[in-house]
């Protein structure tokens, strides 16, 4: 297992997510979008959140026999097949590179001086509405970002191909997608999406919370303030409305010294997040590049703690 972890990592930072690579979480967006046409069509509240049940338990459970049979079925045929299919599954649940490679295009259209084309990139990553935002705006929403994907889309699979394998891996990614494309708390999906926005929550709380510390940890290895890191993740980790976004968002603000939160607008309509962090450094681009510094370290914390872990079982 210590092999598929660290094989899983290595792919990810080499190949990131291309776009003609089959990857499965584009199969389960397709497949929610189906179940969500074909299901969301209840009228009451309780029939509601049971289809929508429904959906999250056939969303998740089939996209984990899926990948346990395509395993157990590569294996069959030759156990070293079985080998690159298990570290397929453990690629394609990770997102370092396709992380870094977003966040740093937004860094780099500031750095041209071209708010438009960073408000763009930045709307690849964020779901705000990014039309309006000022520079500061652009590199705060890009540090939550970050750190938020630093839990969701790296530390969180690695704690689930640690202590599950592929399979479970493969299980969370498709909770996250689940979260992400129905766990909305509007008229649509308010009902509709709340198992799958509940259970979101349930498997990232454990994650979350390692994902705030490994940041700290990396913030004192790239002499960051690691003190202040855990100082405002201790202080405002609970600040944030999610119940696991705000700690490696906190965690992050608290390493660069920034405030992060505030204002927010979601198609057309104003959000008042609460502030996280302290305002004490200048807001500017190359804060972008240090928060994806930071993310890469905990990135690699992760991965060889994951791997240790199963080596030592």
């Amino acid at each position: 297992m210590a092999v598929i972890i660290l094989s899983s990592y290595a792919a990810d930072l080499v190949f990131g997510d291309p776009e003609w690579l089959p990857h499965p979480v584009r199969m389960m967006g397709r497949m929610i979008s189906s179940l969500d046409r074909y299901l969301n069509t209840a009228r009451s509240v309780l029939e509601s959140r049971l289809r929508g049940f429904a959906m999250t338990c056939a969303a998740v459970g089939s996209s984990m026999f899926f990948t346990y049979l395509a395993i157990i079925f590569a294996g069959k045929i030759h156990p070293f097949l079985g080998l690159v299919v298990s570290v397929y599954f453990g690629y394609a649940s990770l997102a370092v590179k396709d992380l870094g490679v977003k966040a740093a295009s937004v860094y780099k259209a500031l750095s041209r001086g071209s708010l438009e084309e960073s408000r763009r990139e930045l709307s690849k990553i964020v779901g705000r509405d990014t039309g309006n935002l000022t520079e500061e705006k652009i590199v705060t929403a890009a540090v939550e970002s970050v750190a938020e994907s630093t839990n969701d889309g790296i530390v969180a699979p690695l704690f689930y191909l640690a202590i599950g394998g592929p399979v479970l891996a493969v299980g969370y990614k498709a909770v996250n997608t689940l979260d992400s494309m129905v766990g909305h708390k509007d008229e649509r999906y308010g009902d509709f999406g709340w198992s799958s926005a509940r259970l979101d929550d349930i498997v990232n709380y454990l994650p979350a919370r390692i994902t705030g510390i490994l940041i700290a940890t990396a913030s004192l290895i790239l002499r960051k303030d690691f003190r202040h890191a855990f100082k405002i993740m201790r202080r405002d980790g609970a600040r944030h409305a999610s119940p696991n976004s705000g700690v490696p968002e906190a965690a992050m603000a608290g390493a660069l010294r920034i405030r992060v939160g505030g204002a927010s607008t979601y198609q057309g309509e104003v959000v008042d997040k609460p502030y996280i962090g302290e305002p004490d450094a200048v807001v500017r681009p190359g804060l972008i590049l240090q928060s994806l510094n930071i993310s890469f370290m905990v990135s690699l914390l992760a991965a060889l703690i994951g791997a240790g872990f199963r080596w030592v079982l």
